[in-house]
Parts: structure tokens; C-alpha cells; sequence
């Protein structure tokens, strides 16, 4: 099995479903709501772990009963929680609104994600024990970074970011200056369209793609509906197209689609191969509402995939 670690976010989705999205100053009558464990680390855990994975989250909860909540669902889908500790305080909360077209609109509030500023005992090890570390921008830059470092100083640890929440366009100051830090010791940058343009400020995926390179080594532009743009140093760069289904609901859409990816590259699967299995993770899950409930089983993403002519 793939092992990895994820240093990354836990919070609960409070997930409003409404026909159209409120604009500005305006109510809207919805037709449901959810509370849903979530946060990109958490959802990313779980779907590596549904994927094959054999998977550690390091992060915190709060002492309240979404934390407890958030442990279980982690727990319940083969993730190890060890390392995840619990703080003082209130859990994360992302606050979603998600349309009938299947597009969402997220606010997240860190809560207890914000107190892990650093590493901390065991942390290391188990970073190192792993074949990749998956992270995204939901914990303190300061956090982010240490395990990356710590990954990179052992070799052979396989370390993939997911640029979100995206930064400034382009970024500066501090953070910014953080974020160079982190992508100069990152793999694989695995951003979305928008988040490829809020670090370039170029918003032709290709384009933004390319100047990425600049920074680290190999890109995954994820395109939605329109599947993944593949660039690396010294390569030509690869489009994979996504199947074709209806959406219900985009949420973890992504995070599934990172972590099937990690497992498909542990696996050895060549680049292109392993891109078209992930996007048939992330379809499946777009066919169901919430974040880690609509996250697939390997078989189901393995029966999926030969349908598609995948393997």
C-alpha cells in the first residue's frame, strides 16, 4: 500500500443547498442543509485512504463536539488520527452554499486549525515514514512549510501542494514570501484554474501552468469538467479530458481528485494513467452531495474506470 501523511485542516461543513446563489444584500430560501465533516486535509486523508491509501492525518480538532464528530469520520474511513491532536476551542467550520448547478461558494473559519503553527513530536517521523505528504494552505504557512522541509530534508518523500485557499494574486509581503519558500521544496502544485491565476496572475491555465514551472518541478492544473493540464520541466505538456456525468454537487471535488492521485503515483502508475484515474474519482464524487460522503471506495472507482477504458 501507498503510505502518506497529510498535514492539513479538519473542519465541518455547514452545507446550504439552494437554487441559485444569494448575490450581495440578497435572501434566498434553500431547500436543505447538512452538516458534513470536511476541510481539505481531512478530505484529501480520506480520499487516499478510500482510495488504497494507507493514510495518517496530522492536524487538530477543538474540544467540542464537531471535533469529535470529525475524528470518528476519519476514523471510520482508515485514516490514522494518532497525530490528530485536540485543542482548546472551537473545530473548523467551512461554510458552504451549493446551487442546484453543482457550484459552491466556501467561507472557511480555521478554529482550531490555526493553533497548528509547527510540527510537533512524532510528527516528523511520521512524515518520514511516508512515500508522499499531501498539503494545503488551510494551516499557518509556517506549519506547511516545516513539514515540507522536513520531508525534503529525508528524500524520497514525495511532496504535493494544494495551493488553497489561493493567495493574493500576485502574492507579496510575508506570506508571500513564505509561500516561495514552500513551493521551492514542493514536487507536484496541484492547482485549480483560479488559483493557478491568483499565483501568476496569468489566467490562460497553459500560460499559468508554464510560469509555474518556474518554481517547482511538475504542475497539475485541474480544469474541472474539462479534466487536468500536465506540465513538468523539460516535457511536453498533457491534457487529460474528464468523464462526462452531471454534477450535484463540486465540493472535495478536487481534494478527492489530489488524493487518488496520490495513491495512483505511489502505485507507479506513469503520469497520464494516473491523471485519468484520479478524474474518475473526482467524478463519482461530483455525482453526490457533501464532501468525504461522496468520496469514492477503490472498487467503485476501479469499476468506473474500466468503464471508461481506464486501468
Amino acid at each position: 500500500m501507498t503510505a502518506i501523511a497529510v498535514l492539513g485542516s479538519t473542519n465541518m461543513d455547514l452545507v446550504a443547498y439552494v437554487p441559485k446563489a444569494p448575490r450581495l444584500g440578497e435572501t434566498v430560501t434553500g431547500r436543505a442543509f447538512r452538516t458534513v465533516p470536511g476541510g481539505k486535509g481531512a478530505n484529501q486523508a480520506v480520499a487516499a485512504a478510500r482510495s488504497g491509501g494507507e493514510v495518517v492525518m496530522i492536524g487538530a480538532v477543538g474540544a467540542d463536539d464537531f471535533g469529535v464528530r470529525l475524528r470518528s469520520a476519519l476514523t471510520a474511513s482508515g485514516v490514522d488520527t494518532a497525530a490528530l491532536r485536540t485543542v482548546e476551542g472551537a473545530s473548523g467550520t467551512a461554510h458552504i452554499t451549493v446551487d442546484d448547478e453543482g457550484a459552491n461558494s466556501i467561507i472557511v473559519i480555521p478554529g482550531a486549525n490555526a493553533q497548528v503553527t509547527g510540527l510537533e513530536a512524532g510528527d516528523e517521523s511520521r512524515i518520514v515514514a511516508a512515500d508522499c505528504l499531501l498539503l494545503q494552505l488551510e494551516l499557518p504557512l509556517d506549519a506547511v512549510l516545516a513539514g515540507a522541509l522536513a520531508a525534503r530534508a529525508h528524500g524520497g518523500i514525495r511532496t504535493v501542494l494544494t495551493p488553497a485557499p489561493a493567495p493574493g494574486a500576485p502574492p507579496g509581503g510575508s506570506r508571500g514570501t513564505l509561500l516561495a519558500e514552500l513551493l521551492a521544496v514542493t514536487d507536484l502544485l496541484v492547482p485549480n484554474e483560479h488559483e493557478a491565476a491568483a499565483l501568476t496572475g496569468l489566467t490562460d491555465p497553459h500560460r499559468a501552468a508554464e510560469a509555474l514551472l518556474e518554481q517547482v518541478p511538475e504542475v497539475v492544473v485541474t480544469l474541472g469538467s474539462a479534466g487536468s493540464l500536465y506540465a513538468a520541466r523539460g516535457r511536453e505538456p498533457l491534457t487529460v479530458p474528464a468523464p462526462r456525468v452531471r454534477a450535484v454537487d463540486t465540493t472535495a471535488a478536487g481534494d478527492t481528485f489530489v488524493g487518488a492521485l496520490a495513491v495512483a503515483l505511489g502505485e507507479g502508475r506513469p503520469m497520464d494513467s494516473a491523471l485519468a484515474w484520479a478524474s474518475c474519482a473526482a467524478a463519482l464524487s461530483v455525482q453526490r452531495p457533501g464532501a468525504q460522503d461522496s468520496m469514492p471506495t477503490r472498487a467503485e472507482v476501479v469499476a468506473f474506470a474500466a468503464g471508461q477504458g481506464v486501468r
